[in-house]
């Protein structure tokens, strides 16, 4: 599937976004999502992008499974299952161009929704919908980190907690995002086995190597480098996907 270069830099790329994703909830599978895309058609970039992220997501939410809220993944759980099952229905894969623009935007217009007026994951149906709305978004972009971010502003847990349920969620969502597109690669082609095992391997060490650096850090200092690598992220997938978008 890929040259060895290919493959060591995408081993490498796994790893930093597996130890970005270990450090702030998110980011990483935003960063990984755009990389897998620059090299593979949408279901298979999906596909590879679910099995790393669901060693990293599910990995994480090991290592910090004493903060993992599991009234919140339950119900995000129920939310997820709605949406896979309607998808499911539908069998819609997005245009690349599409993908990326949505992956782009995501963030951007999530920043848009003032705090006061987020929802709280805090509340069983917020929660529910948060699961729905989440895993609806992974079937369209891939990821859903800057939208689930919004569920958790206001759900009064701390950076931990935060990154522990997430991961917990977002382990379901991924894998609900496995089952969809793992149905739709007949005509893209297939993961390599030895590929999978070492996305699987990458993530679980730059997830890892994370937990270190989040004991060290402050709230402050978390809630603003989040913010910062998202929107950069999210502003070179946005032109990316127009650039796509136009040259068709």
């Amino acid at each position: 599937m890929f040259s060895l270069p290919v493959f060591i830099g995408l081993g490498v790329a796994i790893a930093i976004t597996s130890f970005l994703s270990g450090l702030f909830g998110m980011a990483g599978g935003m960063v990984l999502m755009g990389i897998l895309l620059a090299f593979l058609p949408v279901p298979l970039a999906m596909v590879l992008h679910a099995i790393t992220q669901i060693a990293s997501n599910g990995w994480r939410a090991v290592l910090w499974y004493k903060y993992v809220d599991l009234r919140i993944t339950g119900r995000y759980a129920v939310g997820a299952a709605v949406a896979l099952a309607a998808w499911w229905s539908i069998q819609f894969v997005p245009p690349k161009p599409a993908a990326l623009i949505l992956l782009g935007l995501t963030p951007l217009l999530a920043r848009l929704i003032p705090r006061h007026h987020a929802p709280n994951v805090a509340r069983p149906w917020h929660a529910l919908a948060c699961g729905l709305v989440c895993s609806s978004l992974q079937m369209m972009a891939g990821v859903s980190g800057p939208i689930l971010d919004v569920f958790f502003v206001n759900s009064g847990l701390d950076r931990r907690q935060i990154v522990a349920t997430k991961a917990a969620s977002q382990t379901l969502g991924h894998f609900s995002k496995l089952i969809y597109f793992g149905a739709l690669v007949e005509h893209s082609g297939s993961i390599d086995p030895w590929v999978a095992a070492m996305a699987v391997a990458m993530a679980i060490l730059g997830t890892t190597a994370s937990r270190w650096v989040l004991e060290a850090m402050s709230d402050i200092q978390w809630r603003t480098w989040t913010w910062r690598i998202i929107t950069a992220a999210a502003t070179v997938y946005l032109v990316q996907g127009i650039w796509l978008l136009v040259g068709v």
